[in-house]
């Protein structure tokens, strides 16, 4: 496949088709702050998820389930103030869609109104087709999700690779075509088998994201913490850790306190004085 040249203009779903129907491979990372959309907009990354797994890796839950619309709304913000040209999306999270179609209308708009995304993320297959059909009729683009998809975490029995045997491998491409007929601009595929992925890839007309799905699809994304290592955590299989940070930090912070308790920080370059005329003329006026 071919390298994509740098960027300056703002991705759109338009250009990112492109990019998939010229084979270029699509990158796309989590980002939930201000300083990490910076960063991560600066290397030139094509998409930015303000994923609902901020849950897990910003606000310390177990799952993603307890993640609200308020939650995400301002995650969202504060990412969308800091990116000039990846291709915002953000996930709608845990029962803010899976009531009605009116309900995922409203809070899909509300993720482009006040969350200032540029598309929406949700998870399901045909079960949210009309769901999908009404949001995207409103003129916001969505982005799917199946295979292992984590607000199904309990239902699914934990985070475990999908589509192993032929009946749920056959399932999963029904969905992957379905969502594309509803109009979704490109899918995730999580946690399925390579070949699995690629077959489902070639079988689209719209590009495909995989996170543990092999290098068959058209794009693939991250959680910025694990490709960084800011966790003490094992690592997962799929995730390539390009940085371990997490023992270099904590070895900073260990640092600061041993400085500050020992007594050489701050240092005399680490602080600011009056003149010393000011501060004759301060003790002077204290002994009046």
């Amino acid at each position: 496949m071919s390298t994509a040249p740098n960027q300056s203009k703002k991705n759109t779903i338009v250009s990112i088709q492109k990019k998939a129907d010229s084979q270029i491979p699509i990158t796309m990372l989590t980002a939930y702050d201000a300083s990490s959309a910076a960063l991560t907009d600066a290397a030139g990354v094509d998409m930015i998820l303000v994923g609902d797994s901020l849950g897990m890796v910003m606000l310390g839950y177990q799952t993603t389930l307890p993640v609200t619309m308020e939650d995400m709304l301002l995650h969202c913000r504060s990412v969308a103030r800091s990116v000039e040209t990846a291709l915002l999306v953000g996930d709608l999270p845990f029962m803010s869609y899976q009531i009605s179609k009116e309900q995922a209308l409203t809070n899909a708009g509300r993720l482009i109104q006040e969350g200032g995304m540029d598309a929406v993320k949700l998870e399901g297959g045909r079960q949210r087709a009309e769901s999908i059909r009404a949001i995207v009729e409103a003129g916001i683009p969505v982005m799917g999700h199946i295979g292992l998809t984590p607000q199904s975490v309990n239902q699914l029995g934990g985070f475990r690779l999908q589509g192993k045997s032929a009946a749920a491998a056959r399932q999963l491409l029904e969905d992957a075509l379905i969502l594309e007929d509803s109009g979704c601009f490109s899918i995730v595929l999580e946690m399925v088998p390579a070949q699995l992925a690629g077959y489902i890839s070639d079988r689209l007309k719209i590009p495909t994201i995989g996170i543990g799905a092999g290098a068959g699809c058209d794009g693939q994304v991250l959680v910025y913490h694990d490709l960084l290592g800011l966790f003490n955590r094992p690592k997962l299989k799929f995730v390539k850790k390009y940085l371990d940070l997490y023992p270099l930090i904590l070895q900073a912070l260990q640092e600061y306190i041993n400085d500050v308790r020992g007594g050489t920080f701050p240092a005399a370059e680490n602080a600011t004085s009056m003149p010393e005329e000011e501060w004759q003329a301060f003790l002077s006026l204290m002994n009046e």
